[in-house]
């Protein structure tokens, strides 16, 4: 199968946290932000694009979210690699080079 891959975005400034000063192991993942969350992305940065973003092995969604600047309550629906970030779980580290962290803010609908 022939998979498309989306560009390489450049990481944010000032998100990269060094192995030198934590002890832990720098990598990437990619940051999906969708609906309203959309307009936290680096310009023309595509919602199901993302963009790369240097983390530490030690980070928690709940620091990354921080980090990205996304106010708790409007990070409702968090995703990695597909699969639901419970409430609970979320001051845990769980992230692997190459994830993908995805948000959605509440919605409402009828």
């Amino acid at each position: 199968m022939n998979r498309a891959v989306a560009p390489r975005a450049r990481p944010l400034p000032g998100f990269f946290v060094s192995r030198k000063a934590y002890g832990h192991i720098p990598m990437q993942i990619r940051i999906k932000l969708y609906a309203s969350l959309s307009k936290l992305l680096p310009e023309g940065v595509k919602p199901h694009e993302g963009f790369l973003l240097d983390i530490d092995d030690a980070m928690t969604p709940n620091q990354l979210i921080d980090l990205l600047k996304i106010p708790r309550p409007m990070a409702h629906l968090i995703l990695c690699n597909g699969t639901y970030i419970k409430p609970a779980d979320r001051d845990s580290a769980v992230f692997e080079p190459d994830d993908v962290f995805a948000v959605w803010p509440p919605v409402a609908g009828g």
